[in-house]
């Protein structure tokens, strides 16, 4: 099959690549559409029941996720001079585009009873008392906002701004955010004072743009690195270009493919346009490394390339669709997130390896043969030295390379059962970065600033309006301060305390919950005559739905992480049984930071899933390719002993298990196959034509194939390693694990596999002629006849 396809594409090249540009001048079009994504809720199915717990809670309350908030710590708030730019800040922040409302001190209001008309009135602080001094005591006043917008102890401040969710899920969003940064950064200059912000409408924008940047930077330098290890390889301009127009088309075809499926660019799939950088290039090496070894032997231009074709066709080919697995498999996850990423790469995979089978044999065919400087690299002194010294300890010292693997596995083993599991949701940004620091800073002070939600279903109508209920989120209120973790919690109890001090003509000591006696005398000046504007009823619009049967209690907390979370809520839920029986009340929670760490939960035990099936996979292929369970068996030794030397070095390092790291595993799985199929591939054809022995056979397959197998694992581990370089500790880990993985993996391959082969030579010199040497009937024939061509 092979033989024919070579000559096809010989024989029909300009069509061919004219076909080729039309495609990717369509898949460049599409590719200049491409948008970023700024959702983190997609990592969860759609049919999870927290993932359904918390949609009929935004449904029900609307979003939880839309606070940014800015912070200040200073014993000079309420100096006049401070707190009137403050004020000012404020007053800017309130007309910024998008900003539907900004919680703050200077903002801050108070309730006065009006005995005449039976309600409450609304009386903005800053208007009542416009001098700092009387401010600060009238606020000071108000149980109401202590821990919400002040923190006494550490002289702390905070304002919450309140930004539109459908901008926040746009590209308008950017925007936004600088333009507030903008404002509280002037403000902070002026004053001298460090600004601090949070929320997660900052940490995805940050995340989001950095995504973009990061991007574009790892595209240069994976393309940068691998031009210039090209050049010193081939030292050929030629050979260098085709390989990087190659990429580029396999690029902009990715860059096509997220637009055609409908999807925005991730954290994930930001990945895969320099992944294919640098799964595409060791297509190019291949071939042109074939191309340069056979035009060597017999000067025949057009034969070289029907060989390359012939003989490295089913080798790409088995490369690239074990990668495409590698990747593929996230595709049969629940995940969105992983089904998009996994979709993407392997499809793209594959469109890498038609792009390089086509355009490099119909490019070089009209080119003018290879000079001798061009293949002068197949002669390389230090390689051969190199591929010289691998094949005396292969022949020599088989046992040391067992002993040592054997050692190396048991340590390795060792660190696996050292390995945690833990995901936050600021996990990839760096602890050093403002975003970082200043999450730690509301943390400190105000006990975190991540959404969670408590929402009580009391089964009846109008039963969230009652007191005994009333009473016991007060209750529940209380008793989640004990929790270092958990911050200000607010819900229609805090209002109607509030409410009860008003009534009460401010005094502080009644902001409490209303009892029997006085909650009838209350009633009246909550419900506001009807009044549907009314501070009352707007709260009982942000906090109960239209039936009074469901109500919330909206809570801070930290980043406390998967691992902490699970026992956090485990701690809260014997309290919350006690005070909600569960026969009268349902009580769930939810919210962003619920729903984000689940999803995270959920992708790690995917990722483990999706390795499993990808080892089947992978493996089912090589047993297609080798019908061998020898051959299968040495390929899963090969490849399992890297994978385990990088999980056992991430245990004794403190690497934890989470999205970014278990994706290592699938993604190196896929790739270091590559080179196990390389080397096995030649490995059957020599011993094949050349009819040696295994020994002899083994002696030459380590030379012929282990140029290609370090160049390709340089430009491997060089191109992974450019995402060391990146600000996400997530992709950083990648980057460098990945790397680590594929250098293991060449050493192994290109060690304990010979020695593997050499350990099996009685087996398999006693199959020779089995299933194992099998070539398709009438090669030969073929071969010669496509050399006529």
């Amino acid at each position: 099959m092979w033989h024919r396809i070579a000559a096809f594409i010989i024989k029909f090249r300009i069509t061919l690549l004219l076909l080729l540009l039309a495609v990717t001048i369509f898949m460049g079009y599409q590719a200049s559409q491409v948008q970023l994504s700024y959702e983190f809720t997609n990592a969860i199915p759609t049919d999870n029941p927290k993932y359904l717990d918390y949609q009929a809670f935004r449904k029900q309350f609307g979003e939880d996720g839309n606070l940014m908030v800015i912070g200040v710590q200073t014993d000079k708030f309420f100096e006049q001079d401070f707190f009137t730019g403050y004020s000012n800040l404020v007053h800017q922040l309130e007309k910024v585009k998008a900003v539907e409302n900004v919680l703050s001190i200077p903002g801050a209001i108070n309730l006065k009873k009006d005995t005449a008309s039976g309600q409450l009135k609304v009386v903005k602080l800053a208007e009542a008392d416009t001098n700092a001094d009387s401010f600060k005591n009238a606020f000071y006043n108000l149980p109401f906002y202590k821990g919400f917008l002040y923190n006494p102890d550490s002289n702390s401040y905070l304002m919450a701004l309140r930004i539109d969710k459908k901008v926040l899920n746009s590209k308008n969003r950017a925007g936004v955010v600088n333009e507030i940064l903008k404002y509280a950064d002037s403000f902070g200059k002026q004053h001298g004072i460090e600004m601090h912000y949070s929320g997660l409408p900052l940490i995805r924008t940050m995340m989001a743009s950095q995504v973009q940047s990061e991007m574009n930077l790892f595209l240069v330098l994976s393309f940068v690195l691998t031009a210039v290890i090209l050049a010193l390889f081939f030292r050929s301009f030629m050979a260098v270009l085709a390989s990087m127009l190659v990429v580029a088309a396999g690029v902009v075809w990715s860059l096509g493919t997220v637009v055609l499926m409908g999807y925005k660019i991730t954290l994930l799939i930001a990945l895969i346009p320099p992944l294919i950088v640098v799964i595409g290039i060791p297509n190019c090496v291949y071939l042109l490394n074939k191309y340069h070894s056979e035009y060597s032997k017999h000067q025949n231009k057009a034969k070289a390339l029907l060989r390359m074709v012939d003989r490295m066709g089913i080798v790409t080919l088995f490369t690239n669709l074990t990668a495409a697995i590698g990747f593929g498999v996230f595709f049969f996850t629940k995940s969105a997130l992983l089904k998009e990423f996994g979709l993407v790469a392997g499809v793209n995979i594959m469109a890498i390896f038609v792009i390089s089978l086509i355009f490099i044999p119909a490019l070089f065919s009209f080119l003018p043969p290879p000079k001798s400087r061009h293949t002068s690299y197949m002669e390389s002194g230090w390689i051969t030295r190199l591929l010289d010294m691998l094949t005396r300890w292969v022949f020599s010292h088989r046992m040391w390379i067992y002993g040592a693997t054997i050692i190396i596995c048991i340590f390795s083993v060792m660190g696996m059962m050292r390995l945690n599991s833990v995901g936050h949701i600021v996990d990839d940004l760096p602890k050093e970065a403002k975003v970082y620091q200043d999450l730690k800073f509301f943390e400190k002070n105000f006990r975190g600033v991540m959404p969670l939600e408590i929402v009580i279903d009391t089964k009846k109508k109008n039963g969230a309006a009652g007191l005994p209920v009333l009473q016991k989120m007060d209750e529940l209120g209380i008793y989640l301060q004990q929790f270092p973790e958990i911050g200000h919690s607010l819900s229609i109890t805090d209002g109607i305390k509030f409410a009860r001090q008003a009534y009460y003509e401010g005094d502080s000591s009644s902001y409490a919950v209303p009892n029997t006696f006085d909650g009838a005398f209350i009633q009246p000046y909550l419900r506001g005559k009807g009044d549907k504007n009314s501070m009352f009823n707007k709260l009982l619009r942000s906090f109960m739905d239209s039936t009074k049967q469901k109500t919330r209690i909206s809570i801070n907390m930290a980043d406390v992480g998967s691992k902490r979370l699970p026992v956090l809520l485990d701690s809260i839920r014997p309290k919350v049984a006690e005070l909600f029986d569960s026969t009268r009340y349902h009580v769930t929670f939810t919210g962003t930071s619920v729903v984000f760490l689940e999803g995270s939960k959920f992708i790690i035990n995917s990722l483990r899933d999706s390795l499993i099936l990808a080892f089947i996979m992978i493996f089912g292929c090589m047993v297609a390719l080798f019908r061998s369970w020898r051959i299968l068996l040495i390929s899963i030794v090969i490849n399992i002993v890297p994978l385990m030397i990088t999980a056992g070095i991430m245990g004794w390092q403190g690497i934890p298990i989470k999205p970014s790291t278990v994706l290592v595993f699938s993604i190196a799985l896929g790739i270091t196959v590559d080179v196990t199929i390389r080397f096995l591939v030649n490995f059957k054809q020599e011993l094949k034509r050349h009819d040696e022995g295994i020994a002899e056979t083994v002696r030459r397959t380590i030379h012929d194939t282990g140029l290609s197998i370090i160049y390709t694992s340089l430009i491997l581990v060089a191109g992974f390693a450019v995402f060391i370089l990146s600000d996400f500790d997530g992709t950083k880990s990648l980057g460098y694990l990945t790397s680590l993985t594929l250098l293991l993996a060449m050493v192994t391959n290109l060690t304990l596999q010979p020695a593997l082969l050499l350990w099996m030579d009685k087996a398999l010199s006693k199959n020779k002629s089995a299933d194992f040497l099998m070539e398709d009937e009438g090669e030969d024939e073929e071969l010669a006849e496509n050399d006529k061509l």
